[in-house]
């Protein structure tokens, strides 16, 4: 007998729980105003999450997936990516999008019911929240082929949850994406929890980035509350991705501090004492550290940027709840070229229920 083929999982830490750098820092670590930039986007991350579970609540939103505790993860991917990139997201990633230029009102008008909320001003390139488990990762891996096939040095970027690595249609995007060796990076949000079921029933392997070595991909785990090390990671795996050298697995490590979605009680699953050490490790600690070490963040300068963001957030708000809502016709707008009948029926008997109008005789 002998052995043909062995993998090894490598785990990337940048900063300690405490703040402190493990190695040298990569080069753009070393610059304090960049590092105030990724502190401040997942500030103003976590600044409007609260305010959208607060709309939620008092029902001026509909279900919302809050993203407590993994901003960094976010911020990080969003950091190392280029404008000319492709993202493939799910339902929770606002720091990326915000870093890419969507805009607050946009988010809110999406979780308020309005499909007008996905088209995005900015970035125009990027794929829509996407709430159907895992359709995402072929949808990147489409356009990640569409790079290849016209030599554009692009790269795309799905996201997906420790959940969402269960489902064949992941399987089969790794699978296109090692047999073509396309310019793509997977990113698996471990934060846990699947809503109600823990990592440890969703699978027996013993990390979630080993599932892309059957498709001949490598894979990386990243402390994913480390922004540093999750937009060092990235950057590499990008950059290998966009010189020809393939696809990676990219399984940020985080945690979930909140709910799955505002229609979620985490707390008839989760202990107490879980969650309260999770909140020990959460991802602002350790940069809002760093910098306070470096002299460049203090109480006065952090209290004033939640200011900022808290008048932001409440400026998207208003914008939101000032856009005319859209009649029932929407829905129905983009479905066919020419409806049929019973299309035409089914929009006049909305148009009643409404009552924005009367069925035609």
């Amino acid at each position: 007998m002998r052995t043909v083929a062995e993998f090894q999982i490598q785990y990337l830490r940048q900063l300690s729980p405490q703040g402190r750098p493990l190695d040298d820092l990569p080069a753009f670590a070393e610059d304090n105003e960049e590092l105030l930039k990724m502190f401040a986007a997942m500030l103003r991350a976590r600044t409007f999450d609260a305010k959208a579970i607060n709309l939620q609540r008092t029902g001026k939103l509909g279900t919302y997936a809050p993203c407590l505790g993994q901003e960094a993860a976010h911020v990080g991917v969003g950091a190392a990516m280029r404008p000319e990139d492709c993202l493939a997201i799910v339902y929770r990633e606002i720091g990326t999008l915000f870093w890419r230029g969507v805009r607050m009102s946009e988010v809110l008008l999406y979780w308020g019911g309005d499909e007008r909320g996905n088209n995005f001003a900015v970035p125009r390139h990027d794929f829509p929240w996407c709430v159907p488990i895992a359709t995402q990762t072929l949808h990147a891996a489409g356009a990640a082929m569409a790079f290849k096939i016209r030599k554009e040095p692009r790269c795309a970027v799905a996201y997906i949850g420790d959940g969402g690595t269960s489902e064949g249609t992941f399987y089969e995007a790794m699978n296109l994406a090692g047999a073509s060796q396309l310019p793509i990076v997977f990113v698996i949000v471990n934060n846990k929890w699947a809503i109600s079921v823990p990592i440890e029933a969703q699978t027996a392997a013993q990390t979630l980035a080993q599932k892309g070595i059957a498709a001949g991909i490598p894979g990386v785990q990243v402390d994913g509350n480390d922004v540093i090390a999750v937009r060092d990671c990235m950057s590499k795996a990008l950059e290998k991705a966009r010189s020809g050298g393939g696809p990676t697995v990219v399984e940020a490590m985080s945690y979930r501090l909140s709910d799955h979605t505002t229609a979620d009680d985490a707390s008839r699953y989760r202990s107490e004492t879980e969650v309260a050490e999770a909140w020990k490790v959460e991802p602002m600690i350790r940069l809002r550290k760093l910098l306070e070490s470096r002299g460049v963040l203090d109480e006065a300068r952090e209290q004033a940027m939640k200011a900022q963001f808290a008048r932001e957030v409440d400026e998207a708000v208003q914008e939101y709840l000032n856009t005319p809502r859209q009649t029932t016709d929407a829905m129905f707008e983009h479905l066919y070229a020419n409806p049929p009948r019973y299309i035409e029926a089914q929009k006049e008997l909305a148009r009643r229920y409404a009552g924005t109008g009367r069925p035609s005789h």
